[in-house]
């Protein structure tokens, strides 16, 4: 699946933003929203799918936490828009120096 489409859902961008804090059982991750914990196990499907999110056993417990490379993808993309508006951003600069003198 596309990081993008992954991210695209706030409720998968709010459970990326948790476990950026810290690695998270699946209990304590789902309590955080007022929604089924199916509801919860399907979004954190959607971004395991996506490369973005990993899960572990612990005993009973399933632990999730952040890929290492889970954002590589919107990193690489980010770069590559950067580099388009800093260029136009630079041009700009010149041209209104140019105008002042």
């Amino acid at each position: 699946m596309d990081t993008f489409i992954a991210l695209a859902d706030p409720t998968r961008r709010r459970i990326i933003e948790s476990l950026a804090l810290s690695e998270t059982s699946f209990g304590d991750l789902a309590d955080q929203f007022e929604m089924s914990r199916p509801a919860v196990s399907q979004h954190l499907k959607v971004l395991r799918e996506a490369g973005i999110v990993t899960a572990r056993a612990d005993a009973q417990r399933r632990i999730y936490s952040l890929s290492d490379d889970a954002l590589d993808e919107i990193d690489e993309w980010l770069g590559k828009v950067q580099k388009f508006w800093t260029q136009r951003l630079d041009k700009l600069e010149r041209l209104l120096a140019e105008s002042d003198e």
